[in-house]
């Protein structure tokens, strides 16, 4: 049976009734990177700036704040190539983060693009990242599909190492298993690359831009079936060695020497397991037998399956518990009842001393501090007593005594109340804002949902190149602000904030107008400010100066940023 791939669908005539297996041998657009795996593009480079081909049809010029359909707020542009952009987006109707793929209405792979959605969102499998739309509006097309903020991208865990060993099998066994069942539906990825495949916090697998990035960069295979094999085989081969089983360097990863062919996984690195570099061998080497022994190779992700279900199931590593404490005899245990007797000529185990204080003399220095300690508390009580009464007369008198020292306690021991903020606003005095829309969420009550900066190259310490970055906040009326508690999103060293009184919520006032209240450090995720002496404001600004470094995730690359997700202030 002919090989199909429906990473898009040519559909200009389509009336909705297409079936989601496409016929044999439709491919997509217009035929580059065959080769795929050499392919060294970033899947989702944050910020990557690749250059269009000559009369490519221009992206589209949008901005941050753009919506689409009254519903789609655009937030950060993370892939601009080839005539689209893609977008990480606020879906502001049922207020969750989305990915917006963009192009042209008129750009040569538009229609292709939007079939391609349509069709992966038919597969309805829970192992891809779900397509929610597809729309062709207003001359431009755009692709709506999930955003997965607690996952992380197979290429950022194959720059800590290799991953161990039932991580790698579980992923080649998950990737395997949700690729042969799109190829049953007559969907291939093509463009199945390390930033395509991603871990979730529960440690599942999820595999994103099934047929929709294929159609994007217009790559097509006659061969979709090898194709999505070999990188499957690619895949793992990575997870086993940290190298990419090709000369060329990729995706963050050195390539294979040259000149030395594609050699096996055990072969790179040593304690690699040995079934996992069968197999990846299986995958990669379509042309002949492994390195190691002759097997079958494997051609289809169907055939992979079926391979890596035949090998010994590989098990998660045993949990490690400490160590219990020492085991300690007791003073009964020390008897030599149930004991074995010693063996004659074996050394004898000298005796313990007498612990301290068992002796005659001993037992007569315990009476004697006892009775000591027994005089002393009898003695301490009539004192107190005594005082007790003294205390008595002089409130029977009228002697009351008021002092400031008194004054001082009763403040400190004065119980702190919280602050209900009414509203909020970026502050940017230099014009630049961060996320300006996402302030309120620092004080829904939320903590999963936060305000962040972008990420910066140069830190902990913003300046010079910014002063700093913060929210001001209006607590609906003058109330006296003592402290404030801050929930952060990034740990790490280090984060530093101040809190001033402000005039009023203006994105551009002055620093030197505002009232210094506190300043305050930390390196977790927990940052609280505490004033010596409250100051009565109605707008207090968060002033942030310093910031930790992190690692890239689903918003932002690597760099010195930080992320509000709660701000309490208590008076």
């Amino acid at each position: 049976m002919a090989e199909r791939s429906t990473a898009a669908v040519d559909v200009a005539d389509s009336s909705g009734d297409e079936p989601l297996t496409a016929k044999a041998d439709q491919s997509t657009a217009d035929g580059v990177a065959q080769n795929r795996e050499r392919d060294t593009e970033s899947e989702e480079a944050q910020g990557s700036g690749g250059n269009e081909n000559p009369g490519r049809t221009s992206p589209p010029e949008l901005h941050s704040g753009h919506k689409l359909a009254r519903r789609y707020r655009l937030e950060e542009c993370v892939t601009r190539l080839d005539g689209f952009s893609s977008w990480r987006a606020v879906d502001e109707k049922l207020r969750r983060a989305v990915g917006v793929h963009l192009l042209p209405a008129d750009h040569p792979r538009a229609r292709s693009v939007l079939a391609a959605a349509r069709s992966s969102a038919l597969l309805g499998d829970p192992r891809f990242v779900q397509v929610l739309d597809a729309v062709e509006e207003n001359d431009l097309v755009y692709v709506v599909h999930e955003w997965l903020p607690d996952a992380t991208e197979l290429t950022t865990l194959l720059a800590a190492g290799t991953l161990e060993v039932h991580e790698a099998y579980q992923m080649v066994s998950q990737v395997s298993s949700a690729m042969a069942a799109a190829h049953r539906e007559g969907l291939a990825h093509l463009k199945l690359t390390p930033g395509a495949v991603l871990r979730t916090s529960s440690g599942q697998w999820r595999i994103r831009g099934l047929a929709v990035n294929a159609a994007l960069r217009g790559i097509t295979s006659d061969t979709p079936q090898r194709t999505d094999t070999e990188a499957i085989g690619a895949l793992l081969y990575a997870t086993l060695t940290q190298r990419w089983p090709y000369e060329d360097d990729a995706y963050g990863l050195s390539g294979l020497p040259k000149g030395v062919g594609l050699i096996a996984p055990d072969q790179v690195r040593a304690g690699v397991h040995r079934g996992l570099s069968e197999l990846a061998m299986r995958a990669l080497a379509n042309d002949g037998a492994t390195a190691s022994r002759q097997e079958p190779p494997c051609t289809t992700p169907e055939e992979l399956v079926k391979a890596i279900g035949e090998m010994p199931r590989i098990r998660p590593p045993e949990p490690t518990f400490a160590a219990p404490p020492e085991y300690q005899r007791t003073t009964y245990q020390q008897g030599n009842y149930g004991r074995p007797a010693p063996h004659p000529g074996s050394p004898q185990a000298m005796p313990a001393p007498i612990p301290p204080l068992q002796t005659r003399t001993g037992r007569a220095l315990k009476w004697a501090v006892s009775a000591l300690l027994i005089a002393a508390l009898g003695l301490g009580s009539w004192q107190l007593a005594d005082a007790l009464m003294d205390h008595g007369k002089s409130d029977e008198t009228g002697d009351t005594q008021i002092t400031d020292d008194n004054d001082k306690s009763s403040d400190k021991t004065k119980p702190a109340r919280p602050l209900t903020i009414q509203s909020a606003a970026e502050y940017y005095p230099d014009g630049k804002p961060q996320h300006a829309n996402d302030v309120g969420l620092t004080y829904d009550k939320d903590s999963s949902t936060y305000w962040r900066t972008y990420s910066y190259r140069g830190g902990p310490k913003l300046a010079p190149f910014k002063q700093g970055v913060g929210i001001v906040y209006d607590l609906g009326s003058e109330k006296e602000v003592s402290a404030a508690s801050i929930g952060l999103y990034y740990a790490g060293d280090h984060t530093t904030a101040t809190l001033y009184a402000a005039n009023s919520l203006s994105n551009s006032a002055s620093l030197g107008s505002m009232t210094k209240i506190a300043t305050g450090t930390t390196s977790t995720t927990d940052l609280r400010i505490a004033a010596k002496k409250a100051v009565k404001t109605r707008y207090v600004l968060v002033w942030i100066t310093e910031v930790p470094k992190a690692a890239g995730d689903q918003f932002s690359g690597a760099g010195y940023k930080q992320a509000i997700t709660d701000v309490k202030f208590t008076g």
